[in-house]
């Protein structure tokens, strides 16, 4: 049987992720994210995770700032030939403080809905960067963005677009749209996560987009056609699927040009993966080089929507163990966390690294390490965010931190079986900051009444 890796080699190798798609290993010469163990503990940066825990409690998000910033420059940089428009993904994390954070970097925002425009706005984001997605806009979010004077609507279908339409006819203006191209092309991903196959709710089919363009005119009356949308999935490991959908699209805005209609603007989506277990995702430097030379030869200006790629790694759930239970065929660590503080593992059977956040000698022997299953406190047997780990036999009040969690983690928190969602913190080499209180009873109510008259 293979030996344990202990919890050092298990972060070493989440660092050495390169290209599994022919790129050489030797080009990746940063570490992914700032979560080490120093002296047996877990740090962020320059901060102990346990010294976090202890002041804020458990379950709690914390970040890492320099991460953060660090997967945005690394992602201008590789693309600096086409001067990209990043616009991060609000739906991975709708945080305020992170959103203003990257909008300070120059980021720009992608949203979903009008919640998100507000958020965009709050935290700073200047209209002319901010793209709009959503297969489901309402009338009432489409002129609020156009009020606001957004840069861009990501068109998913034509009667969006004729909502979109007639919505600028009313307001006197012009509508900026992207038609969403669905080129068909399979990401190699979760079947959640696939938005580019035929058979997905996603976007605008080639040949009906070319038939729309051609019978309508590049005005499209009180809209006016900037290019194109791709977005073809998530967390996907390789460059090829986004080449295939990059030609395409490509033979496309050729044939369209031959016909006197300008396309500017390519917006290539987000969807680069990360590592969550033993996956080889492309760097940002690797992707880059695989897609700019198919891009370049198109002579249009470039939009990327990442969100994972910047905040995934960039965050860890912290929790805290309540019990260790075993049955006959069975060990458990029943954690203060469960699916609705983290949802991936219950939705996609996604899998989170799972460490001590203190490792001590009693703990660290391969030995004395068994396997669990790491388990949350809600009344659903899908309440699993961990299976068959081989971890220390952690006690009642230590700590456990889940990685890979700064995605698609609080953004996704409910208050399923009355849970408080979580509290989130920021930290800044030495320093954290406290960016979301913990929900408050009191909370779980406020918007609720009762009114007089059902109780008589």
């Amino acid at each position: 049987m293979r030996p344990e890796r202990t919890t050092r080699d298990r972060l070493r190798r989440r660092e050495d992720a390169w290209d599994g798609a022919g790129q050489d290993p030797s080009n990746v010469t940063t570490t992914m994210h700032d979560f080490k163990v120093r002296n047996g503990q877990l740090y962020c940066e320059r901060v102990a995770v346990d010294r976090i825990a202890d002041a804020i409690g458990t379950p709690v998000y914390v970040y890492s700032r320099h991460t953060l910033i660090d997967h945005f420059q690394k992602l201008r940089r590789a693309f600096h030939r086409m001067r990209p428009l990043i616009c991060f993904s609000v739906k991975a994390n709708g945080s305020l403080a992170i959103l203003k954070m990257l909008v300070s970097q120059g980021a720009g925002l992608d949203i979903v809905s009008g919640g998100e425009l507000y958020k965009a706005r709050r935290a700073g984001c200047p209209a002319n960067r901010i793209v709009y997605a959503s297969v489901g806009k309402s009338r009432d979010e489409i002129r609020e963005a156009l009020r606001a004077g957004i840069f861009c609507f990501n068109v998913e279908s034509l009667p969006e677009l004729d909502a979109i339409n007639e919505e600028a006819v009313r307001l006197r203006t012009k509508a900026p749209v992207a038609l969403r191209i669905n080129p068909d092309v399979e990401a190699h991903t979760h079947r959640y996560i696939t938005t580019g196959t035929a058979e997905s709710k996603f976007g605008i089919q080639l040949e009906q987009a070319e038939r729309l363009i051609s019978a309508r005119g590049s005005a499209f009356g009180s809209t006016r056609l900037l290019g194109f949308h791709l977005h073809i999935g998530s967390q996907i490991t390789r460059s090829a699927p986004f080449i295939q959908a990059i030609r395409r699209v490509g033979n496309l805005i050729s044939r369209l040009r031959k016909r006197g209609i300008a396309i500017e603007w390519l917006n290539l989506g987000g969807g680069l993966g990360i590592v969550y277990k033993d996956e080889r995702p492309q760097t940002a430097q690797a992707f880059a080089e695989a897609v700019v030379p198919h891009l370049l030869p198109l002579k249009v200006k470039l939009i990327l929507e990442p969100g994972r790629f910047i905040v995934g790694n960039a965050g860890i759930l912290v929790t805290q163990v309540l019990y260790r239970k075993e049955t006959p065929g069975k060990r458990f660590l029943v954690v203060d966390a469960g699916m609705s503080d983290l949802i991936r593992p219950a939705l996609y059977g996604a899998y989170h690294e799972v460490v001590p956040v203190i490792s001590d000698k009693r703990q660290g022997t391969s030995d004395k390490r068994q396997a669990y299953d790491v388990v949350g406190p809600i009344c659903e047997s899908a309440d699993v965010l961990a299976k068959d780990r081989r971890l220390p036999a952690l006690g009642e009040g230590e700590r456990l931190a889940i990685f890979g969690a700064g995605a698609y983690g609080f953004v996704m928190a409910s208050n399923y079986n009355g849970r408080r969602r979580p509290a989130e913190v920021l930290v800044r080499g030495s320093r954290w900051f406290l960016i979301r209180h913990r929900e408050t009873l009191n909370d779980l109510v406020r918007h609720e009444t009762v009114p007089s008259g059902l109780l008589t």
